[in-house]
């Protein structure tokens, strides 16, 4: 049976089914080591429309010291204020009323959705296609979530998947733990990342007009949804009081969102197997792929950026994955990307530590 025949039939119980097909290695042997692997990686993709967030394995750092570190201290006295109130906002967990504990877990979970759903997923990869109320829904869940807005996220992630484990990745994991996780936040960025991040094609996002209307208005978008919305709901709605409402609702929840996203970036990347892709630092890693609703399955995703599922396995301890196929249902979300079982256990063989369950 021809290879692209038994991708298809493999890949036949997924909603949306795209060949792909990853050229014989008669056709890269006079490339060069460098090349073949280039190449490798471009020819499994199932988008021809992008590919700057594919693994550039030719990229290397340029030699001598890095520059010195330049303290960005504005953000590290907000984000150290924002923590000392979530810590206050934890001694108030208990006296909170019940309906305020719904409220953060709902805005909690409308952020991560936007990050995972949205920033993620949608604009940043291209894994499926959204129709306007998604969109849009997406758009004000990302506004809530402040991790910066859809255009700098989605440069930043792409960046960080061409050039990963480099000076010209933004959260670079080989400068440790504390820098994945938020250091990266902390300081001026490496000039590779400047210089590397100009290079990339974000003209789909550009030409998007909700992205960058959000763009436009980020900064008084940002104060009505991750701050001044979530503390007046709980006031106005069943009387929660305005300091229970503040420190739970807002600065608790918000700091729970952003280390729980930050950790894809620093311990999915440094611990766990790496069942699909040795060569690369991310690692799969179910807890965080629990907090984050399916964000953590991080060696799978980097070695197939272009599955909207980020993970071979769908519904496991994904939720987004459900969200989007729910919104599927509704037609809202179409064209969704996924690769073929044929091709991952092809990548498995190839390039896999030898923890997948098919070995």
């Amino acid at each position: 049976m021809p290879v692209r025949l038994l991708q298809e039939k493999l890949s036949s119980s997924y909603t949306t089914t795209t060949p792909i097909t990853v050229p014989p290695k008669g056709s890269l042997q006079n490339e060069g080591e460098k090349l073949e692997k280039i190449s490798l990686y471009l020819a499994e993709d199932i988008r021809p429309e992008m590919k700057d967030d594919i693994y550039d394995p030719s990229y290397q750092d340029a030699e001598g010291p890095r520059p010195k570190l330049e303290y960005v201290w504005r953000n590290i006295i907000l984000m150290g204020l924002l923590h000392l109130g979530a810590l206050h906002g934890l001694t108030l967990v208990p006296t909170c009323k019940f309906y305020t504990w719904l409220w953060a877990y709902f805005c909690y979970w409308t952020s991560i959705e936007g990050i995972g759903a949205g920033a993620h997923r949608l604009w940043s990869h291209r894994t499926y296609k959204a129709r306007l109320p998604l969109r849009l829904f997406l758009i004000i869940a990302n506004t809530m979530a402040f991790q910066n807005d859809v255009y700098e996220w989605a440069r930043d992630h792409r960046a960080h998947h061409k050039f990963s484990e480099t000076d010209a990745d933004p959260h670079n994991s080989r400068r440790g733990f504390f820098f994945s996780h938020v250091g990266w936040l902390l300081v001026r960025k490496h000039p590779a990342v400047k210089e590397k991040g100009r290079t990339l094609d974000l003209s789909d996002l550009r030409a998007e007009k909700l992205v960058m209307f959000q763009r436009r208005y980020y900064k008084p978008a940002v104060l009505l949804m991750c701050f001044i919305l979530p503390t007046l709901v709980p006031c106005f709605c069943w009387g929660e009081t305005f300091l229970h409402s503040l420190y739970v609702a807002t600065f608790l929840r918000y700091a729970v969102v952003l280390n729980i996203t930050w950790l894809v970036n620093s311990a999915a990347h440094l611990y766990g197997y790496r069942p699909y892709d040795k060569n690369i630092e991310p690692r799969e890693s179910p807890l965080v792929s629990l907090g984050t609703m399916g964000e953590g399955f991080h060696n799978y995703h980097h070695a197939f950026p272009y599955d909207y599922s980020t993970s071979e396995y769908r519904w496991h301890i994904n939720f987004t994955t459900f969200f989007i196929d729910c919104m599927a249902v509704l037609g809202l979300a179409y064209d969704r990307k996924k690769v073929s079982k044929a091709a991952i256990l092809a990548r498995v063989k190839r390039t896999g530590d030898g923890s997948h369950k098919s070995d």
